[in-house]
């Protein structure tokens, strides 16, 4: 079993990597994922992410350590485990990032990472429906149906087309399946990298228990996340030396950085009785869901062609900031008797979220085990940091003043969270320690920046440091979060590292 290349991880960065390398009949490629097919019809409906957030045939179901920073609770963390990965069961929403962003990351020696470096990637992987303009790209696998602002207040922009979910497997790999020199084993998980010294030559993994092993004659490319590509470093033997021989695992480059400089973006929320049936709430059963199952059948609008956030406001937590550090999203229905979303309220209600953007607040995640079934020790640190806890009282309040200005004066009704007794900036953050979530944004696991920095795992090419034929392409290579969803921005990433593979041979 020998390849061109290995691809491990067919999530929005392998998808993108093993269609594009495929291009090339010359070159062969083996793209490994440890799901299944995306045959579940609940990953292309779009109010289906209620149903595959915690589904675990399609879901790696992770959840984050204890930490007294939040209440010593055990924080869900879903990632994506079929065809498209965490593509093919977020919220499909779509927004680039501030341009400042990518300006610091070339800011720190990663050279063509800057914003006007990464433009003609998310051009080329866009189909912006009904917006033109040198920013955005026509033609693109991805659609995107909606304007996004880096500051304002917006419909959000979605990756949907014809009322169903674009995912990256669904844009990228659907059309390159029918290629003789594209093999896709799906239910495949990889287990270790064949080490040959230094170098990387191929990928053991297992399908249905037996053990397997492929041969890279180019290179292997991680694509496993911010989670999945450390561990597969680790129990490869790449990583912090101490816990890899604590593990019993031999030690092939002690590379600090590896599994560190975690970050992810944390949400608070509110939430509001509304006055009149003008929610979702009222429509998600009984006579009513019916109605929105044919209007959905009929025209693919309405209810089930929606997703979780259906509004975007991009501000400042204050005055000083010179650009927005605050994401609120504002999504017409409640579900406050069942926080998963499962079942909505029966009165009406809007919720509300706020999101600090550019976290401070830094953890890691590392393997416990060589076995790669068991999952990994995950801690983000959320609101360790003491910037991270004032931007998210500030968006509390922020969300306050918005449900409680004139607009809403015709239909607000009770506040439900917070508690309207919560009114100090302690009581606020205590209020977020003990029911904030994730936004499942977690990134910078396999830091990307110049050699001879022990916190950098890659550099500005991908290439893991120290170790030949081996790249990590997908959100763990980012330094810092960029200021908005990650997924476009992950796509954009692998849109560039199949440009510079390609450019290499």
């Amino acid at each position: 079993m020998m390849y061109d290349y290995i691809v491990v991880g067919a999530g929005s960065a392998g998808s993108v990597l093993a269609a594009r390398l495929s291009e090339d009949p010359a070159v062969s490629v083996l793209l490994l994922e440890a799901g299944p097919r995306d045959t579940d019809p609940w990953i292309h409906l779009p109010i289906g992410v209620s149903k595959t957030i915690r589904n675990k045939a399609v879901n790696w179901l992770y959840a984050t350590a204890p930490d007294a920073a939040t209440s010593d609770r055990a924080i869900p963390l879903p990632r994506g485990k079929v065809l498209g990965g965490s593509s093919s069961i977020n919220g499909h929403v779509v927004t680039r990032g501030q341009p400042e962003d990518y300006d610091a990351w070339a800011a720190e020696g990663n050279a063509g990472w800057d914003f006007a470096g990464m433009l003609p990637y998310f051009r080329k992987l866009e189909n912006a429906v009904g917006f033109d303009g040198p920013a955005r790209g026509h033609g693109g696998p991805m659609n995107a149906t909606s304007a996004t602002e880096v500051e304002g207040i917006a419909r959000a922009q979605r990756a949907m087309r014809r009322g169903l979910r674009v995912s990256a497997a669904k844009a990228y790999l659907k059309p390159a399946r029918g290629r003789r020199n594209l093999t896709v084993e799906t239910g495949a998980h990889a287990d270790r990298i064949v080490m040959n010294g230094r170098r990387a030559t191929g990928v053991d993994y297992v399908v249905g228990g037996e053990r397997r092993r492929a041969l890279a004659g180019r290179e292997v490319l991680l694509c496993g996340g911010a989670i999945g590509s450390p561990g597969l470093l680790e129990r490869s033997g790449i990583g912090q030396a101490g816990r890899l021989r604590d593990l019993g695992i031999e030690v092939v480059l002690d590379a600090a950085g590896v599994g560190e400089n975690l970050h992810d973006h944390f949400l608070a929320r509110g939430a509001w009785e509304l006055t009149r049936p003008i929610s979702y709430n009222e429509h998600s059963r009984g006579l009513p869901l019916a109605r929105q199952v044919l209007k959905y059948l009929f025209t693919r609008e309405g209810l089930l062609a929606t997703g979780i956030a259906h509004m975007i406001l991009f501000t400042r937590s204050s005055p000083d900031v010179d650009r927005a550090d605050l994401e609120i999203t504002v999504s017409p229905f409640t579900a406050t008797r069942r926080t998963d979303f499962k079942s909505l309220d029966k009165t009406p209600g809007v919720f509300l979220a706020c999101v600090p953007l550019r976290p401070r607040s830094r953890g890691q995640v590392h393997i416990t085990s060589t076995d790669a079934s068991v999952a990994p020790d995950i801690r983000p640190n959320y609101l360790h940091d003491a910037q991270d806890q004032q931007v998210t009282v500030a968006g509390l309040r922020r969300i306050r003043s918005l449900l409680g200005s004139a607009a809403f004066d015709d239909c607000r009704g009770d506040e439900l969270w917070p508690p309207s007794g919560k009114q100090s900036d302690a009581e606020l953050l205590q209020y977020a320690r003990d029911t904030g979530l994730t936004i499942h944004h977690p990134v910078g696991t396999c830091r990307m920046g110049p050699a001879g920095e022990g916190r950098n795992v890659v550099g500005a090419d991908l290439t893991v440091h120290g170790i030949g034929g081996l790249r990590v392409v997908d959100a763990s290579i980012m330094p810092s979060i960029i200021s908005g969803h990650t997924n476009f921005p992950t796509i954009a990433i692998a849109e560039k590292a199949a440009a510079m593979i390609r450019a290499a041979t």
